[in-house]
This record gives C-alpha cells, sequence and structure tokens, in this order.
C-alpha cells in the first residue's frame, strides 16, 4: 500500500453528538459505523452518505465503547454506569443489561460467534458474559490484573487485555493459561493486527509499541503523537502496512509499520482524537474527538 493512499480528506462530518465522542466503530463490512460518547447515547451512521441512522439510548452515564455482530443484528456497549448492555440493533430495544463490575466500563467487544461479550473494567477485571442465556452472572471473571483494564481484543480462542498496570495479558480459553506481556507504561489501547500476528498497545507515555503475539517480544516502536492523559485508540491499516492513532492535539498520525517513520500526519480534529477505525476493505477511516464529531476520510 502506497503513502498516496492513505486517507487524508475529508469526506464527511457526522455531527450530532452533545458532547465529547469516545468511539467510533465501523461495522464488520465498512458499510456503517457506530460512534458512542459522553451524551449517553450511541448512533448508528451512513458514514459514506453522511446520514444519522439511528439512536440508541438507554445508558445512565457516558457510553465509552460499543461493538456490533458480524450480523449487523445486536450491538454492545458500556460506560460510566457500570453495566453492559446488549442490543438489538433495529428495535433499538435493550435486549440485556449485564451488571456485575464494581466501576466503569472502559472496553466491550463480542466474541467470533456473537455469543459472549467480553467487558473490560475499572475494577481491574475483564468479565465474560452470555449473550444467549438469561443469567445475568458473568461465565467468566479474569482478575489478576493490578489495575484498572482499560481494553479488550478477543482471537478464536484468547482474551487480550490491556491495563494501567503496564500489561498486556492474553488468557487462552480452551487450556486456561495467561501470558503477561509487561511494557512498563500504562496500557489504553490493545488492538490486533489483521493477519493475527501482531497486538498494538497504545501506552500513556505518548508511544504505541507492537508486540510479536507468539513470543511477545517488542518489534517495534512509534512516537510523535501526544497520549498522556486520554483513553486513544489506535490500530493498523486494513493491509497492516501502516499503523494509525491519534493525538491529544487533534492530529492523525500514520507510520510505516516497519520501520516506524511517520509517513503522513494531519490535524483531524479541533480536540483530543478518541479513536480511530479503518474500514475492513476500503482505503478508508472514521475519526471521533472530544469536539463531538465523527469524521469520514477518504483517499
Amino acid at each position: 500500500m502506497r503513502v498516496e493512499d492513505l486517507p487524508r480528506k475529508e469526506v464527511n462530518v457526522l455531527k450530532g453528538h452533545e458532547g465529547g465522542v469516545l468511539a467510533a466503530r465501523f461495522n464488520g463490512d465498512g458499510n456503517y459505523c457506530l460512534s458512542c460518547g459522553k451524551d449517553r447515547t450511541i448512533r448508528l451512521w451512513n458514514p459514506h452518505r453522511g446520514i444519522h441512522i439511528k439512536t440508541y439510548k438507554s445508558h445512565a452515564r457516558e457510553v465509552r465503547d460499543v461493538h456490533v455482530t458480524p450480523d449487523n443484528s445486536k450491538l454492545c456497549s458500556c460506560g460510566g454506569d457500570r453495566q453492559v448492555f446488549y442490543w438489538d440493533v433495529a428495535t433499538g430495544r435493550v435486549i440485556r443489561k449485564f451488571r456485575g463490575h464494581d466501576g466503569e466500563v472502559n472496553g466491550v467487544k463480542f466474541n467470533e460467534y456473537s455469543s459472549v461479550v467480553v467487558s473490560a473494567g475499572y475494577d481491574q477485571s475483564l468479565r465474560a458474559w452470555d449473550c444467549r442465556s438469561h443469567s445475568t452472572e458473568p461465565i467468566q471473571i479474569i482478575d489478576t490484573f493490578a489495575d484498572s483494564v482499560m481494553s479488550v481484543s478477543l482471537t478464536k480462542t484468547e482474551i487480550i487485555g490491556g491495563s494501567v498496570d503496564g500489561t498486556v495479558r492474553t488468557f487462552d480459553i480452551r487450556i486456561g493459561r495467561e501470558i503477561s506481556d509487561n511494557l512498563g507504561q500504562p496500557v489504553n489501547c490493545v488492538s490486533m493486527s489483521n493477519d493475527g500476528n501482531c497486538i498494538l498497545a497504545g501506552c500513556l507515555d505518548s508511544s504505541l509499541r507492537l508486540l510479536d503475539r507468539s513470543t511477545g517480544e517488542l518489534l517495534q516502536e512509534y512516537k510523535g503523537h501526544t497520549n498522556k492523559s486520554y483513553k486513544l485508540d489506535c490500530c493498523l491499516t486494513n493491509t497492516d502496512a501502516h499503523v494509525t492513532g491519534g493525538s491529544e492535539d487533534g492530529f492523525i498520525y500514520f507510520w510505516d509499520l516497519v520501520d516506524a517513520s511517520v509517513v503522513s500526519r494531519f490535524r483531524a480534529h479541533t480536540s483530543v482524537v478518541t479513536s480511530v477505525s479503518y474500514h475492513p476493505k476500503e482505503n478508508c477511516m472514521v475519526t471521533s474527538s472530544v469536539d463531538g464529531t465523527v469524521r469520514v476520510w477518504k483517499t
């Protein structure tokens, strides 16, 4: 993938949130995106046409993260009210509320089969919830972290959590094994490379770190942006050729995966860029910010 093909032209601004937007996420095929924020709502958009489709309201505090199933029929969300919500996308109805975290919930993800939601909490735990049973008790609690868990990522067989205690921990659910990689800096985002071989960890010392999943080896570090006090997302582009992430000064950065050079940077928002989400197939991304907007970028 060439640097010229990286998205940096603003094609749409999605407005509607009253207050900061804390996350924006493409759905599985990249045709839609979801955003959530301080105004306690989740919003569904067609980002390519700049159209707001639906608003989901039920959270009592800010909504920090949202994830949608591969078939687009259900979504999960979490936030400051300590709960994980499981929604029907079409009707906007909350199917179930999972309670059990002793603090605010920072991240949520569905597993591959959309049968389980895993949440990451301020209470230093990851919790797994069964969407198909009517029990509101977690089916698993992982509480080996020494501080707040900020982010969660899932593979077919593993749960990966990033924590303020400076670790990225990988739990193999089949054999009950835990591997801990200590980065020595608070981790506020973990995201997987598309080939599944690497984990990208965003840290609060203004650097992103790329880890080899099988060995835990630190492969590369990406610097230039500012990240000292906010939870910011980072991810790889859909070809795994570049790393991208937001900055607290409103800029978006693109780094070359291999040599870690900054290949593109531009001002995307007037305030902190909280979230970046890259389209699964096209050269397109959505970004969200404390400035209350979600912006859509293409080449």
